[in-house]
Parts: structure tokens; sequence; C-alpha cells
């Protein structure tokens, strides 16, 4: 896990990082302004800066001249549309680690965040993955892999994120309306059976693991009996 500062004044683009960044299992601080983020690093440590470049007052290469010049090394990704060379060569003259240019998927930002983290941090405490186990069913947060009955399952983005809302509440109902406003955002105004629809296809990926039950008119959880491993179950069935 890592401790991550975002500096973006875009509070949906905002909200989008940090969301998506700690369904990865880190820790995430945002700041909305130049100022914010300065005070926030002189009182705290973080083991890598996403640094948007146009924001209200200092801009991004402002804020990162500031903080070389006090001799923090803390990696700097800054995350711009602003995608001319001579802005990412103003970057990299800055010290910055990369340099990424909206839109980006998030996916691809996870892995360029952690190819430097992997560089950056010690090796102790980037070795501990944080995983959700449930029955025969394994998600690595850090690496977006899904493992079922000890196979590598291909899931996409989406479908990973709403397994996951599952996993952690196990034998919670979990909403459809409550899997919208999360991971499509509040002003998501198309059909709500694209959840449905995406859900068909994480059960028909899990095959004979799936441990999902659809709750009519709500949404769906996990069955909690399910969560017993198999050898768990064997172990109790020969008492």
């Amino acid at each position: 896990m890592a401790n991550i500062l975002i500096v973006e004044d875009n509070h949906d683009y905002q909200e989008l990082l940090q969301n998506f960044l700690e369904s990865a299992a880190h820790e995430v601080t945002p700041a909305g302004d130049g100022a914010t983020a300065l005070s926030l690093l002189s009182r705290h440590s973080f083991d890598l800066i996403l640094l948007d470049i146009m924001l209200p007052g200092d801009d991004g290469f402002d804020i990162c001249r500031e903080i070389r010049a006090h001799g923090n090394t803390t990696p700097v990704i800054m995350l711009t549309a602003l995608d001319s060379e001579a802005y990412q060569m103003r970057g990299y003259e800055l010290q910055i680690d990369d340099y990424i240019t909206k839109p980006v998927s998030m996916a691809l930002l996870l892995h360029k965040v952690e190819a430097i983290l992997r560089r950056t941090m010690p090796a102790a405490a980037w070795s501990t993955h944080d995983t959700l186990n449930f029955g025969d069913i394994t998600l690595d947060l850090r690496t977006h892999t899904v493992r079922v009955s000890d196979t590598d399952v291909v899931f996409t983005l989406r479908e990973f994120e709403i397994l996951q809302e599952l996993m952690e509440e196990p034998g919670s109902v979990v909403t459809r309306k409550s899997l919208i406003e999360k991971l499509w955002g509040y002003d998501f105004y198309g059909d709500t059976r694209i959840v449905d629809t995406h859900m068909k296809n994480i059960r028909k990926k899990l095959g004979a693991s799936d441990c999902i039950e659809t709750i009519r008119g709500v949404g769906y959880k996990l069955r909690k009996d399910d969560g017993l491993s198999k050898n768990t179950q064997e172990s109790e069935s020969s008492l």
C-alpha cells in the first residue's frame, strides 16, 4: 500500500482518481490547489504525487519547483491535458518521474503509478499484496487480477469493481443504485440494467464457483455459506 497525494482542481476527476487508487488498496489524500498540496507536504510524507498543471494560483510547474527546492524527492507524475513536447520537457527539467496526458485509462495509469512505486518504495513495503478471498475466488487489489479455482480469469475493470463491491460485504445486499452511484457516478442517466449485463458476464466467468444471488428488484449479494473454502467444508464434513 502506498500513500499518494493527488493535486487536481477538477473535483469529479479528482474523485475518480481517488476511488480508483483506493480500490487498488492505496491511501489517497486529495488537494484542490498548490497551496493546499504544499501545506500537506510540509506536514506529511507521501510515496507519490499525482500533479495537474492547470491549477488555481500557482500552476503545477511552480508547485513541482517548490517541492524540489526543499529537497523533497517524492516521485511526481504530471497528469495533464497539456500534451505539447515543450510542456513535457519543462516537466522533466523539474525532475518529474513521468508525464501522462489526459485522457488516460485508469488501468494504464495504475500500471505507471505502481511501476514507479516498485522502484522507489522499500521492497518489504511493496511485497504485501492486499487480496480479497471468498470461496474459490481471489481478487488481487494491486494487480487487478482474479483467480477462480486457482486459474487466472480475465475480468474487465468494471467487472472487477463490481465483484470487489460484493466481496467486501459478503452476505450483505449490494443494491444496483449503490453500484451505479459509486462506479458510474451520481450523474449517470443511462439504463440501470447495465449492471445486470455486467453481472451476467461475471457469473459466466465464475462458472462453477458462482456464488452470487440475485435479490429481485434490489440488487445482489454473495451467499455467505459459499464463502467457505472447499478444504474447510471437507474438514467440517469429516467431524
